[in-house]
């Protein structure tokens, strides 16, 4: 595999923020619907297809996850398949927060977004 790109999670915010980032999340839905990097996609491991992957559009294709294994995983499925997707966000949705980053988090009891 050529080499996976680690990036920030002050090198995603503000590539998200500026539109030149899309943003897969490989997490599972449950895992998803419970808190997220707003702005995220889900496309989870478990039912992980390379070929089937958004398209960046012109943006860096980012893979995160809850801790950065899953989305390393995920950047090793695409080299197999020959997809250029080689960046994910060093220490996922962890490091995210560890850095102060706001997350969506939903209250499963009542649905409604908390407060960050």
């Amino acid at each position: 595999m050529t080499s996976l790109i680690e990036l920030t999670p002050e090198e995603v915010a503000e590539g998200l923020a500026a539109g030149e980032i899309l943003l897969i999340d490989v997490r599972e839905p449950y895992e998803f619907a419970c808190e997220r990097i707003p702005g995220a996609f889900l496309y989870p491991l478990s039912t992980f297809e390379p070929a089937a992957m958004p398209a960046g559009d012109g943006r860096r294709v980012v893979l995160s996850c809850c801790a950065g294994r899953r989305s390393f995983m995920a950047a090793q499925l695409c080299h197999a398949a020959g997809m250029p997707v080689n960046t994910h966000l060093e220490g996922g949705l962890k490091a995210w927060k560890a850095a102060g980053l706001k997350t969506v988090r939903i209250d499963p009891a009542s649905g409604r977004v908390m407060a960050d």
